[in-house]
């Protein structure tokens, strides 16, 4: 049939309601979709229409997603004001953040339950926080604060293994990256079982119940987007302690990923309830709250956490199974969450909720991830526990173009070159993701040298993501 020649009439027989929303889904595959075949269309629409959660934040099926997603039932609701001016907060790296980001976390500092906040280097706008913000509320979490993908994180496995396999084995290495892990909407045959399945929340909350079935068909795979497994080389040029590493070069696994379909759809539904809890001026609405000491706060706090705990053990899945094809168990492990919201001290003793999207933890000795690009390297990191940051640093390089931008304006021959002449392998991808969609990495840890130490380097050489 071709693009050109699918009409609307064909996004109802999917499924997709009549009217707007099916000439919506129209309007967006001509635009966004002009070169994939027909069954690729039907594919990502059948996925939409089954998922919407998933898309909310997505740049082309944002706004048809949040249409497709099911009204939850009317309550009554409190009415709230945005202070006059903003909190003041910390930005490290101003340089490298634009007036867009900025005036997005002014209105986060503007809320009532707003106590204090920073911006990482790596920050661009996002929705409602941005990403690469911290904020920090009084007795309130924002479940759109924490993010649609609830416990994202990195986790890296260094092996007793000579980075040199890199080359001198890469045909095994790209074999093994493909065989461990799923992108998207695939998943594995067999997926391991895992007692975050067993959890009694499941059972408590009628939410998560529905939503055990999904959890475990997608435990151990990975979402789409920026999400990723790389085998590279990991660059130790100290004795650390911390990491029980010698100086040297090692051959490391290094993933990013959340909850998948599961935490997209807690993320969503409190979402919604605290828009109807919560109401705030337009600019404001997704920074809705929902009370710790009510029943959706504490609903919300418990599934989140175990949104978290289901993430981790998704990356331990696949870690585990790239222990079993190397035959070898890994020297030493580091992880860390950077979508989520944790209970917290200031340093005059004040409680609050420390809400991180897209920011690493970064307490005094603690441990960290901060990853590049497809052929920038990444940088593991140990917390300086700097209380203007909320003891935080960056989650990455940050965007320089959006999604949206860079597959308007960077081709695959050019990404080609660049994986070329970095010596990369590239196992699906897109252009959404090419390295100069990135700012600089190194200019970004630059400008939170007083927020974390570096220990190590992780340069990607294999990396496999999603399409």
């Amino acid at each position: 049939m071709g693009i050109r020649h699918i009409k609307s009439k064909h996004l109802v027989r999917l499924g997709y309601p009549k009217g707007e929303i099916a000439g919506l889904g129209l309007q967006i595959i001509r635009k966004h979709f002009k070169h994939a075949t027909e069954e690729e269309v039907f594919a990502v629409l059948e996925k939409v229409l089954q998922e919407p959660g998933q898309f909310l934040e997505d740049a082309a099926f944002g706004t048809l997603a949040e249409k497709l997603m099911p009204e939850p039932e009317p309550i009554p609701g409190t009415k709230y004001d945005l202070r006059d001016a903003p909190q003041s907060y910390n930005l490290y790296g101003i340089e490298h953040i634009d007036e867009v980001t900025q005036v997005q976390m002014d209105t986060a500092m503007k809320l009532p339950v707003a106590v204090r906040g920073a911006l990482m280097p790596d920050a661009h706008k996002g929705y409602g926080l941005p990403v690469g913000g911290v904020l920090a509320t009084q007795n309130a979490v924002i479940p759109y604060a924490v993010g649609m993908d609830i416990g994202c994180r990195m986790c890296l496995s260094v092996f007793p293994l000579p980075a040199t396999q890199l080359q001198h084995d890469r045909e095994r290495l790209t074999r093994i990256v493909r065989e461990s892990s799923r992108f998207g909407k695939h998943a594995f045959d067999r997926p391991m079982d895992d007692p975050v399945l067993d959890r009694s929340e499941f059972g408590e909350l009628a939410l998560l119940h529905g939503l055990k079935d999904t959890a475990r068909y997608q435990i151990g795979t990975s979402g789409s987007g920026n999400h990723f497994v790389e085998f590279g080389a990991v660059r130790v040029t100290a004795q650390q302690a911390d990491l029980r590493l010698a100086p040297g070069e090692y051959l490391g696994l290094l993933t990013h990923s959340g909850s998948r379909a599961f935490g997209a759809t807690i993320a969503d539904h409190y979402s919604r309830l605290a828009r109807q809890i919560c109401r705030l001026p337009r600019d404001a609405r997704r920074m809705a709250w929902l009370d710790l000491d009510s029943e959706a706060g504490q609903e919300y706090w418990l599934a989140m956490n175990l949104a978290g705990d289901y993430a981790s053990a998704c990356h331990a899945h696949i870690h585990q199974r790239v222990c079993v094809a190397l035959a070898e168990d890994p020297l030493t492990v580091v992880e860390n969450h950077h979508n989520f919201a944790w209970q917290d001290q200031l340093e005059d003793g004040t409680e609050v909720i420390v809400h991180r999207k897209g920011a690493t933890p970064a307490h005094t000795g603690e441990l960290g991830i901060i990853p590049g690009s497809m052929i920038a390297p990444g940088f593991v990191v140990r917390g300086k526990g700097n209380a203007h940051s909320l003891q935080s640093a960056s989650h990455g390089a940050g965007r320089r173009l959006s999604r949206k931008r860079a597959l308007n304006t960077i081709t695959r021959s050019w990404m080609k070159k660049q994986l070329e002449e970095a010596q990369v392998t590239l196992i699906g991808g897109s252009t959404e993701e090419a390295p100069n969609a990135y700012k600089d990495i190194r200019a970004v840890m630059a400008a939170q040298r007083e927020l974390v130490e570096v220990l190590a380097e992780f340069h990607p050489q294999i990396v496999r993501m999603d399409r």
